[in-house]
């Protein structure tokens, strides 16, 4: 009540809502009032301060970076900043051009914003070509412009103005050659959606033309995944971020809900003379040298995608698809969507799903349970001419998708959907496609939407073997600021599921409802009778076993295939029976008294599937290594500890040998010290283990397992001394374990630390790292910090070595922080 009484019902705050944080979103069907929640709010505040600096005469032009977690409303806020800014006063009626890199992106936005066109005061403009492009931004004021940034290629005139001969390479041709300015007003703002994506860079291409066009421009960019940390020209391009809201913070809110994983890796087996002939294939053609980069990573992905898409493995992951679905949605009323890495690969899985439920088959749009959506056109082949549809058609599967109640269940996408596409319904997504990155976790947020109440979680269920880049994705995610993991383990779910079950089983605790399992047909419904009446007896006993086994029936559709939830699945069924009776009787009371009935009440209530299928071919890859599934911080303790009882020791040996190879690679873009340490350790164990003088078991247990936790600990050490990681690396580079130099005690070489980097940042230029002049500077300045804290004498000259090479690794990052500070 204090929150809300100084927050929104502050006078000034209320009436802001009010004015320019309401929406009025009109679709086909009806009219949905939305409003703005507390992050989009001061997000927008405070992105409008941003832009009105930046579009000053004098200002920078960066507005800066607006990071939304997917699901939490980007577009909106996007609305309700265009909404605000075109109002503002400083800005003098602007001009906001909405820009994205691909079309489906461009209408879905454009959508959302015309449906607002209340709050924005105008209609948004969608630029069809170049040249409507020009025509609409060639205004004098106002306007809010939709188009992707391809758009702003140059045209032939503009070569020609500039006096350009042509040649055959379309690139080559636009060397040198400048955009015409389109509109050279500083009133314009340019909102980028996903503004850490690569075609933002300003050495050549569509982002150089755009600038060109409009060399006035401010720039804000918003985006649902953090900008990577290798990333550095985003920042530079767009400012800092001016507002933050994560994950965690996104689920504790309700905004979002968790993302569950579980790995359901299909295994791939090639003939060996198939594998030989395949390999000898590649290699001849990767080795030539006229290949480029791209080339070469095209000629890999479709070796991949032969063996990802052979016509055995497809029946195997249909199978499996078919079956896991099935199992879910018995139990809550279920969509997903299946990522797949071609076309080819989409309309081969189609088939054989629908091999197995040929009823799932429509030819109708409006009918069947499955499709596939994809573009193409009349020079595709045969069996990819089914498939495809105009604008008009996907989006009408679309909007049956977001139906709850229509008949289609699941749709087969390789990219289309993977960004932009707003579903709440879907709760489950299947990868078959690589994925790494911001692309990862931008997929996977498909299925974190909220839904009504009948969704606990989206469940991610992997065939292809995405947990490392989830893990990968995790650390680009907290490096960047943010809190909470992209996806959960699904351990959690389980746990969760039984701690619900607990809860029923103390309610039921003085009964004998197990002996429902011993009766007859004909007497077991007669049977949940009585233990209707008994629930009856207890003080609230009706409402308490309705909420628990609602909640228990919603964490049993995440981990309905665990092995651990599989052994009470019967018990689960007799309480959804036991709850369905209960329900018709309060609804009766409910009726009687003139209100309405449970919406719960107008879904089916699916009798669960008892006997599932399993497939050999389709495997968890934790429980075949016989360990526990880890979360996606894979080094924790307890993996470490399965680790060591896995009763595979040669693949107990590969694993951790891998794992600690991708930690120590980690460590190498900052830390010196650490990582010849670490990597020192682990390239010595692994020789040993080599020439035979120890065995796996000892190379787990005194080597790698050892390793793994000196890691883990190296870890929380900065933190524990208070120091950010560039800190702790100069701290390690002091020789902090030399006897030495440990005496001089942790807050005097914390302090030495500190001193350090302040010094190298404010001594470092651009090219610092290839000017003597500058080196020698700092040598002098390193000796003076050690002498004036009575670092040991004969130490300080490896000490300056070392420390100026731990401050060459920081280089670029310290360059950067140094001219974000100025």
């Amino acid at each position: 009540m204090e929150f809300l009484i100084k927050g929104l019902c502050n006078k000034q705050v209320i009436l802001d809502s009010i004015k320019n944080f309401i929406v009025f979103e009109k679709t086909e069907k009806n009219t949905i009032k939305k409003i703005a929640q507390y992050h989009q709010y001061y997000a927008v505040r405070k992105a409008i301060e941003t832009a009105v600096k930046a579009t000053r005469t004098e200002g920078n032009k960066k507005a800066g970076i607006v990071w939304h977690t997917q699901g939490s409303g980007k577009s909106l806020s996007m609305v309700f900043y265009t909404g605000k800014i075109v109002t503002h006063p400083a800005m003098q009626n602007p001009t906001i051009v909405v820009l994205t890199d691909r079309n489906d992106l461009d209408d879905q936005l454009f959508e959302t914003f015309t449906n607002c066109n209340q709050l924005l005061r105008q209609l948004p403009k969608q630029a069809e070509n170049r040249h409507h492009l020009k025509e609409i931004l060639n205004v004098s004021s106002g306007g809010i412009v939709f188009t992707t940034i391809q758009k702003f290629q140059l045209e032939d005139d503009d070569a020609e103005k500039n006096n350009i001969s042509w040649v055959s390479e379309p690139k080559v041709k636009y060397i040198g050659v400048k955009a015409t300015v389109i509109s050279d007003r500083h009133n314009i703002v340019v909102i980028a959606d996903e503004a850490h994506r690569s075609q933002y860079g300003l050495l050549d291409g569509y982002a150089s033309r755009l600038r060109e066009s409009l060399p006035n421009a401010s720039y804000i960019g918003f985006t649902g995944t953090p900008i990577e940390s290798t990333d550095k020209s985003t920042q530079a391009i767009f400012g800092d971020y001016i507002h933050v809201y994560d994950i965690q913070q996104a689920v504790k809110d309700g905004a979002t809900v968790p993302i569950y994983y579980e790995s359901r890796v299909a295994k791939i087996a090639l003939d060996d003379s198939k594998k030989i002939i395949l390999d000898a294939t590649i290699e001849e053609l990767t080795e030539q040298e006229e290949l480029s980069n791209a080339q070469k990573l095209k000629a890999r992905w479709s070796s991949i995608e032969a063996v990802v898409g052979s016509k055995e493995r497809l029946k195997r992951v249909a199978l499996d698809i078919v079956t896991h679905f099935e199992k879910k949605d018995a139990i809550i009323n279920s969509k997903a969507m299946v990522v797949c890495m071609s076309r080819q690969i989409c309309v081969d899985l189609y088939s054989e799903i629908i091999a197995l439920k040929p009823h799932w088959h429509g030819d109708d749009d409006t009918k069947g349970s499955i499709k596939v959506i994809m573009t193409g056109s009349s020079a595709d082949v045969k069996e990819f001419q089914p498939h495809l549809r105009n604008k008009a058609q996907r989006k009408a599967i679309g909007e049956r998708l977001k139906d709850e109640n229509d008949g289609l269940k699941i749709v087969l996408v390789r990219d289309m959907w993977l960004t932009g596409f707003d579903a709440p319904v879907l709760n489950t997504l299947y990868v078959d496609k690589p994925m790494q990155g911001a692309n990862l976790m931008q997929a996977i947020a498909r299925v974190n939407r909220v839904f009504n109440n009948a969704k606990e979680g989206g469940l991610v269920v992997d065939y292809i073997g995405l947990a490392q880049y989830l893990k990968e994705a995790m650390i680009e995610y907290t490096s960047s600021g943010g809190q909470g993991s992209p996806a959960l383990d699904d351990e959690i779910a389980v746990a969760k599921c039984l701690e619900l079950y607990e809860g029923i089983l103390h309610q039921l605790r003085h009964f004998d409802w197990l002996k429902f399992f011993t009766l007859k047909p004909e007497e077991k419904l007669k049977y949940i009778g009585v233990i209707q009446e008994y629930i009856f007896s207890q003080e609230n006993g009706n409402e308490n076993f309705i909420e628990v086994s609602g909640k228990l029936l919603k964490a049993y559709a995440l981990v309905s295939s665990h092995e651990r939830i599989q052994k009470i699945k019967d018990h689960i069924a007799l309480f959804q029976a036991i709850r369905a009776r209960l329900l018709k009787f309060l609804e009766t009371g409910r009726l009687e008294k003139g209100k309405k009935s449970f919406s719960e009440i107008d879904l089916a209530i699916k009798q669960i599937v008892s006997d599932a299928i399993v497939s050999e071919n389709v495997v968890d890859i934790f429980d075949a290594a016989g360990i526990k599934r880890p979360d996606i911080s894979i080094l924790d303790e307890r993996f470490l500890e399965d680790v060591q009882k896995m009763e595979h020791k040669n693949l107990a040996v590969e694993l951790l040998k891998k794992l600690l190879r991708d930690e120590i690679k980690q460590r190498s873009s900052y830390n010196l010290v650490e990582t010849k340490q670490f990597s020192d350790k682990l390239e010595e164990a692994i020789k040993r283990y080599h020439n035979g003088q120890i065995d796996s078991v000892e190379f787990i247990e005194k080597w790698l397992v050892p390793l793994g936790n000196e890691i883990r600990e190296a870890e929380k050490r900065g933190q524990d001394l208070g120091l950010d990681f560039r800190e702790y690396a100069f701290y390690t580079a002091l020789e902090v374990n030399n006897s030495a130099v440990k005496i001089m005690g942790d807050e005097v070489l914390k302090h030495i630390a500190q001193e350090l980097l302040k010094t190298v940042r404010n001594n470092t230029t651009i090219d610092w790292t290839i000017k003597e002049s500058v080196q020698s500077a700092l040598r002098r300045n390193i000796r003076r910090i050690l002498r004036l804290h009575g670092y040991p004498p004969d130490l300080q000259e490896k000490a300056v070595d070392t420390v100026l090479e731990q401050a060459k690794m920081l280089a670029e990052d310290l360059s950067n922080s140094q001219r974000t500070d100025d």
